[in-house]
């Protein structure tokens, strides 16, 4: 394991390691995650931060040339058309740098993979009864 890797302790920990200009960009990814799901908590996941509510809603983390924003698969799928200016893959989005980062549309992601966890949820839950 290499010893010089940072392990973070918090989203702000993460965030602080970072030049002023990209800790303004994840501080307003942040934001508009904690609004759209108000109900989910922060941590480090996978050395990114994540946001969770009854599962993984969300990670997001910075890298030299783009932003990368992990919702699931299913947070790609349900918003392919709006998603065809960005790089993707299965569970991850590449928002470059120096290009606007769609703040409505990461409110939207989040929004719908949060009811998709709550439906998740509710399921499980009835399962066992």
């Amino acid at each position: 394991m290499d010893k010089n890797k940072i392990t973070y302790e918090s989203i702000d920990h993460y965030i602080s390691n970072f030049p002023a200009d990209i800790q303004e960009i994840l501080e307003s990814i942040r934001r508009v995650i904690r609004e759209a799901a108000p109900e989910a908590s922060e941590t480090i996941s996978y050395q990114m931060p994540t946001f969770w509510q009854q599962g993984n809603v969300v990670h997001f983390a910075a890298f030299k040339n783009h932003i990368g924003f992990y919702p699931a698969p299913r947070g790609i799928s349900e918003f392919e058309q709006e998603l065809a200016p960005y790089i993707t893959g299965k569970g991850t989005i590449q928002f470059a740098l120096g290009q606007p980062i769609p703040y409505e549309l990461i409110t939207k992601i989040v929004k719908f993979r949060v009811g998709e966890n709550i439906v998740k949820a509710k399921k499980k839950s009835s399962k066992k009864k």
